[in-house]
């Protein structure tokens, strides 16, 4: 699963200036100070994390910190629906690296202030089973040592799960998993090896996710897309097969990799009112997957180390910060939305804006198929994707991720290249495809994507504002056009936009 570093487009998106003032947005083009931490719900999680309770709630279990394996042993001795009350101090579970909490259907888990539940680096995971409507609030979770892909709380992808002005940081793995109708608000998800949060449900979908109000921070310590090159498989957030998820009002910063990454059939999408800023890499990528709404989002200072990377490599690929690769909006899906459209976000000083892109080699039941096993939402039987049905309809376009219906309007793009320390490669919106070469058998050979997402799926950029030296990308990664050309006949593309190209430095 994930896409490979070659196959990446990515362009951007301004914010009008109109709008700026109606939502009291300022930017100051050319500002090269650090950005103060964004006024969002989740802006100050990490530095001051709200406090539990100090003494238990009536009828609470305590559990003591001196004993160790106490909160393991007493969840397993009390009934369903138990609160428990973690006393202040560090708490321990037995050493063998299997040993966890196994919840109870309704149990709730607080932390006193200053309450850390501690792997001491030699348990894997500290809560898990498939126990429903788990609770965890004010509760520290620290160095636990999960597997690759694997997670530390909520091991096992539970549902209903709340988690709430918890702090999850520096454990291997993702610090925390996802299950259906899971609530995740105020938390600390900071620091862990690969994820903050990995939401991925091994057998069936995820649906009705919520992500509200936290600090994502530092995530993939380990470093993984260099460990298995091309893996996909990081991020601050990474989404699996989400059907309807909420992500707003986070501040998603500083993370080795992406920052938010939904990778595979999600759908139904609403990511708003976040800030996502000085990522290593895309501020967020939305990949063979359908229907979101991203708007009101402030994004600056992302992808300057992975975006750097590449041009200095000689690739002419428009690696950007919001990557839409082969995703896009499909009546035939049931969501909020019928398209992806991106409005009234701030993108500043990034490399790069947003791109949207299209791998012609890339399809169900195709070796270069990175999704292995895979096929869109909208054909369940894989198989049915060869020749000859493949090249006549509905195949020909169900058996293929289409990046369609894209709106991107009302935005505000900045980009002062002296603060992002660059001359070439880092001022580009794109829409293009590759040449389709493979497999031998593939309908979409040659120009046919390459011209079909550039002006046949009703992709379209309006009324966006342009600070600073924009280019455009447009087909293939050969053709660079200026504002007039993008303009103009064929692309006729950011109808009311406008351009001021020194303004932005």
């Amino acid at each position: 699963m994930g896409i490979k570093r070659q196959h990446w487009a990515l362009a951007a998106v301004p914010l009008a200036l109109a709008l700026l003032a109606a939502t009291g947005c300022e930017s100051t083009p050319g500002a090269g100070a650090k950005p103060a931490a964004p006024s969002t719900p989740g802006a100050r999680v990490c530095a001051k994390p709200a406090a539990g309770p100090a003494k238990a709630p009536a009828g609470a279990v305590t559990v003591d910190p001196a004993v160790v394996g106490d909160l393991a042993a007493k969840t397993k001795s009390s009934p369903p629906n138990t609160t428990f009350w973690l006393r202040p101090g560090k708490h321990r579970l037995d050493p063998d690296r299997y040993a966890q909490v196994i919840p109870k259907e309704g149990n709730r888990y607080l932390g006193a202030p200053g309450a850390v539940l501690d792997g001491w680096k030699k348990n894997q995971y500290a809560f898990g089973g498939t126990a429903r409507n788990v609770t965890i609030r004010y509760l520290t979770v620290q160095r636990f040592v999960a597997p690759r892909d694997e997670g530390v709380v909520n091991h096992d992808s539970a549902d209903e799960w709340v988690i709430e002005h918890a702090t999850i940081q520096h454990n291997s793995g993702a610090g925390l998993m996802a299950g259906a109708r899971q609530r995740v608000r105020a938390s600390c998800l900071r620091d862990n090896g690969q994820y903050g949060m990995n939401a991925y449900k091994a057998t069936g979908r995820i649906r009705g996710l919520v992500v509200e109000g936290n600090e994502i921070v530092g995530n993939n310590t380990d470093d993984w897309e260099r460990r298995r090159k091309g893996c996909g498989c990081t991020g601050g957030i990474k989404f699996w097969a989400v059907n309807g998820a909420d992500v707003r009002g986070n501040w998603v910063h500083d993370n080795r990799g992406t920052g938010l990454w939904a990778d595979t059939n999600n759908n139904d999408f609403r990511i708003e009112d976040n800030v996502l800023e000085e990522n290593d890499g895309a501020a967020l990528i939305y990949e063979t997957s359908y229907n979101a709404v991203i708007r009101k989002n402030t994004i600056r200072r992302n992808n300057w180390v992975e975006g750097r990377k590449y041009a200095e490599r000689g690739d002419n690929f428009p690696f950007a910060t919001i990557y839409l690769s082969e995703s896009g909006g499909e009546p035939r899906i049931r969501a909020r939305t019928d398209k992806i459209e991106i409005y009234r976000n701030v993108l500043e000083n990034n490399w790069s804006g947003i791109t949207l892109w299209e791998n012609a080699d890339r399809f169900c039941n195709s070796p270069a198929n990175t999704s292995s096993g895979d096929c869109t939402l909208l054909v369940k039987n894989t198989d049915r994707c060869a020749q000859p049905a493949i090249a006549t309809a509905p195949l020909y376009a169900d058996c293929r991720w289409k990046t369609q219906r894209v709106d991107i309007h009302g935005n505000r793009f900045v980009l002062d290249k002296s603060v992002v320390a660059c001359t070439v490669k880092c001022d580009r919106m794109a829409v293009l495809a590759n040449y389709g070469t493979y497999p031998d058998w593939s309908p979409y050979q040659g120009e046919r994507v390459a011209e079909a997402i550039t002006s046949k799926q009703h992709n379209r950029w309006h009324d966006n504002v342009y600070l600073g030296p924009w280019k455009f990308v447009a087909h293939d990664p050969s053709r660079i056009l200026n504002s007039g050309q993008w303009q103009g006949p064929p692309y006729q593309q950011d109808a009311g936009s406008t351009f001021r190209a020194g303004d932005g430095g």
